[in-house]
């Protein structure tokens, strides 16, 4: 039998996280709704592309709620001292969360019923970025050896940094890059 040794974390680290998540929940949903306008704000600045919305697409919907949410795990990393592989393991595993039930809820309820609402889409976003903090959460302090998936988080993280960036510019011509506006995908 081989044993594993999985890091624990303590209480002390545990109220801390907790209080970094629950600053972080109202940080990225302040910062994904400056995101939604930053694009057009700044004059449609190239640089201002990699990180906000350039459509109203439902990918650039989850970028807006996606990089806010990544980018406050970096200011956690720094604040407390969770077992790194604990940590990237379960961030990136709640990163797609959002990345994935954002664009499923979208075409699962607008398909039911026929159409889309607009507070619907909104307020989803914030829904499922709230879960996706409640489920790291729960990982890296209730979930065992979460660490083991470290690696393919790596590769997953890897993925999204990837897709961020390519499919702001080269979306493919698939629903899901299609601005309902205008109909055009991309910038």
């Amino acid at each position: 039998m081989i044993l594993i040794n999985c890091d624990a974390i303590d209480d002390e680290k545990r109220i801390e996280l907790l209080k970094l998540e629950i600053y972080g929940y109202f940080f990225v949903s302040a910062l994904a709704i400056a995101l939604h306008f930053l694009y057009d704000w700044s004059g449609k600045a190239f640089y201002v592309s990699f990180f906000s919305a350039v459509n109203e697409s439902i990918w650039e919907h989850v970028k807006i709620f996606s990089l806010p949410f990544l980018f406050w795990a970096f200011v956690e990393l720094c604040c407390v001292r969770i077992p790194f592989r604990k940590f990237v393991a379960s961030k990136v595993i709640s990163l797609y969360f959002i990345v994935i039930s954002i664009p499923v809820f979208y075409y699962a309820y607008s398909g039911i019923f026929g159409t889309s609402v607009t507070l619907v889409d909104i307020a989803s976003g914030f829904v499922f970025t709230l879960i996706a903090f409640i489920f790291s959460y729960r990982m890296i302090t209730k979930l065992p050896c979460i660490e083991r998936y470290y690696k393919i988080s790596i590769i997953l993280l890897t993925v999204f940094c990837f897709m961020i960036v390519y499919f702001t510019y080269l979306p493919p011509k698939i629903e899901l890059f299609r601005d309902p506006i205008t109909g055009e995908y991309g910038i």
